[in-house]
């Protein structure tokens, strides 16, 4: 009853401020995986992909975008995502607490050490999942690609939840090819990153081209190889 708390009084807050229904928009992308089967260091570099959207909307000074996003992790929609994560340390209340200091609108300081503690507890579960960063690289190429492309159409945001989803995998990417010490990829890591505004990934943004964007993935991947 806490997860179904927690989903329908951020969707009535998600509503009231026009934010995207992220929850119901994510499930287009999330069909070329079974999370099932994917391989938990995959399922923890996703979830952190949408966070690190939140995260980023959040200290934007856009809540209520960052809100759906930063309810994925306990989200009854993503509960197999979830499966056997438990072992690497998740917390989910560190992330029920986030959700409901931001529905309950606490000061701006309160929520940024509830953040912090949740973006705490995704790295320490990626480094505990290991895996090839390499190839959970590759994996988020895939997976950006594929949203941004839902994201934005005609040099418009057609989708604000995948553009935002986007956003966060290309974060999550560079953040595992510095662990990989590759500098060359964390370099075109770097430049892909900087395809959204400085000032996040915001809804209001005036989004890269769709072109342009696959062209640095291009770039990217060659470096992966």
């Amino acid at each position: 009853m806490k997860h179904l708390w927690l989903v329908v009084g951020l969707a009535m807050l998600a509503a009231c401020n026009g934010a995207p229904q992220e929850e119901q928009a994510s499930e287009v992308a999330v069909s070329h995986s079974d999370m099932e089967t994917l391989p938990r260091e995959k399922r923890v570099a996703f979830m952190s992909g949408h966070v690190m959207a939140g995260l980023a909307l959040y200290r934007a000074g856009a809540p209520e975008e960052a809100a759906p996003h930063l309810l994925h992790p306990v989200s009854e929609t993503h509960a197999a995502e979830r499966a056997g994560l438990e072992e690497l340390g998740f917390d989910p209340a560190t992330f029920e607490a986030v959700s409901r200091a931001i529905e309950a609108g606490r000061p701006a300081n309160e929520v940024e050490r509830l953040l912090n503690g949740a973006e705490a507890n995704l790295a320490s579960m990626m480094r505990r999942a290991g895996g090839d960063p390499i190839e959970i690289i590759s994996y988020l190429m895939d997976v950006l690609e594929e949203e941004y492309a839902i994201g934005v159409s005609d040099g418009v945001i057609t989708d604000p939840g995948e553009y935002q989803d986007a956003f966060g995998f290309a974060q999550v990417a560079q953040r595992l090819a510095m662990r990989a010490d590759n500098e060359p990829l964390a370099a075109e890591l770097a430049v892909l990153e900087a395809m959204w505004p400085e000032t996040g990934p915001l809804a209001s943004s005036t989004p890269a081209p769709v072109a342009d964007v696959n062209a640095q993935i291009a770039r990217v991947r060659a470096q992966i190889g």
